[in-house]
Order: C-alpha cells, then sequence, then structure tokens
C-alpha cells in the first residue's frame, strides 16, 4: 500500500507519529470513451473559453468569482498557510459513543498505521478506545480541506472514518414525505413477518457488485462475437400489469409465502 498521508494523532499532550493509508479499493471496470467509427480514444483538454486554446497545468490557478464576474486568485501555499499546523495532525477534541452517531455521517475509512517509534503509544491509544467504547471525534486537513472523523479501533488497527459535517445533510422533510397514512394492523403484522423471514446475521463477505460480474461477462461475450454474424433480436416480452393499490395486503401474502417456499 502506498500511504496518502503523513503526520500524527493529538491525543491530549501526546503525538502519535503516523502513515494514513485508503481503507478501500473501487473494483470499477473503467469503460474508454471512443469514436464509434473507428475506434479512436477520446482526449479532454483544458481550454480557455474565451480563445479556445489549450492553457497548460503550470498556467491554471484557481479562483473565486466575486459578483462582478471578476476573480480573487488563490494558489496552493495560500490555502497551505490558512491552516498549517492542521495539515499534519489528525487532532482528536473530544470522545464520544459510535452509537450515538447516525449512520448517515460516514462516509469514507482510512487505515492508521504508527511509524515503528510510535508502536507502544498507537497499541496504548487502541485499547484505551478499546476499553472505553468510545470514538476520537478528529479534524484533520487532507487535500487542503478540513474534514471531520472518527477513530475506532478495529482487530489491531486504529481506523479512521471520515464524516460528512451536520451543514452537509440535507433534512429529508425537503422531500414529499408520507405523514397521515393509515397503516392496517393486518398488514404491518404482515409486513413485520416478511422482515422476520428475511433476517440474517450481517456477513459482508456474502455480498458481490453483481453488476461488475455481469458487466466481464458481457465484455467477455463480445469478444468472442468479433466477427460472427449478430443474433436476431428477440421480440419483447409483454410487462406484467401491476398489482392496483388496494392490493397491498394480498401483496405482502404473495411475499411471505415466495420467501417461505
Amino acid at each position: 500500500m502506498k500511504a496518502i498521508w503523513k503526520g500524527g494523532i493529538s491525543f491530549g499532550l501526546v503525538n502519535i507519529p503516523v502513515r494514513l493509508y485508503s481503507g478501500s479499493v473501487s473494483h470499477t471496470i473503467d469503460l474508454d470513451m471512443i469514436r464509434k467509427k473507428d475506434q479512436c480514444p477520446i482526449q479532454y483538454v483544458r481550454v480557455c473559453k474565451k480563445d479556445g486554446k489549450e492553457v497548460p497545468w503550470d498556467e491554471i490557478a484557481k479562483g473565486y468569482k466575486k459578483e462582478d464576474g471578476d476573480y480573487i486568485l488563490l494558489d496552493k501555499d495560500d490555502i497551505t498557510k490558512l491552516m498549517p499546523e492542521k495539515t499534519q495532525s489528525i487532532d482528536i477534541f473530544e470522545f464520544v459513543l459510535e452509537d450515538e452517531i447516525p449512520s448517515q455521517y460516514l462516509e469514507k475509512p482510512y487505515i492508521i498505521e504508527p511509524e515503528k517509534q510510535a508502536s507502544k503509544v498507537y497499541a496504548l491509544l487502541r485499547e484505551a478506545l478499546k476499553k472505553s467504547g468510545k470514538v476520537g471525534l478528529a479534524k484533520y486537513v487532507l487535500r487542503t480541506s478540513e474534514h471531520l472523523g472518527i477513530l475506532k479501533p478495529d482487530g489491531d488497527a486504529i481506523i479512521l472514518i471520515q464524516m460528512r459535517f451536520d451543514e452537509d445533510l440535507r433534512d429529508p422533510t425537503e422531500a414529499k414525505l408520507p405523514t397521515s397514512i393509515k397503516i392496517q394492523k393486518k398488514e404491518l403484522d404482515m409486513a413485520m413477518s416478511i422482515i422476520d423471514q428475511l433476517t440474517e446475521k450481517f456477513e459482508p463477505e456474502k455480498y458481490k457488485d453483481t453488476y461488475r460480474d455481469e458487466l466481464l461477462k458481457l465484455i467477455k461475450k463480445r469478444s468472442t462475437e468479433k466477427g460472427k454474424k449478430k443474433p436476431a433480436k428477440e421480440e419483447a416480452k409483454p410487462k406484467a400489469k401491476k398489482a392496483p393499490k388496494d392490493d397491498l395486503l394480498e401483496q405482502l401474502r404473495a411475499s411471505l409465502e415466495a420467501i417461505k417456499n
């Protein structure tokens, strides 16, 4: 693994030198954009909107657009100088029970590895977190952005889970939600029975990216079909009729029977 960040965990007056690694791996299949007629790859370039000319990286800066249309220029040094200490530190500022954090706040995992000389104090923090049953709330800067996160033990490791700030979450009440719907007891009992029948212990290794597998099969199929005559298209099957809305209880009953069988 390649470290994406080096710095330290600030824990009271203690500093633990650490390296940060991404805690997730993407298995998505990259599909290139190509021109249909000759399979020529498509390339994107950085073009000035005014004169249409390509702009090299060394001439590119970042700017904040004002109301009058002019820009206030900012470079990397300007941004780094705003929070120089934070760019090298994961600062634990309080401890909370993990159960108190709603799941919608959790975003991305990272693995924290201690530098060799910090192994003991790293292990001390890990065991203290385990014994307390709490997680450390921390702030840190990564790629010029400040983030909120929690530090929690995971076996022999301490992992950092990046969180969303409260202001980044939308209020669910912005959506049109049913509020005055009457649910019959029979309907609720049947729905609860379906939940009970489908309840299992969570085992994450059981769940696979089936879309990726199907896409790989399609790519393999297309590669063997190259040069062969295309098969005739099958006639589209008629769509199943939707059950009327007042058949909810019947749908629940049928769902329960299907699960049992």
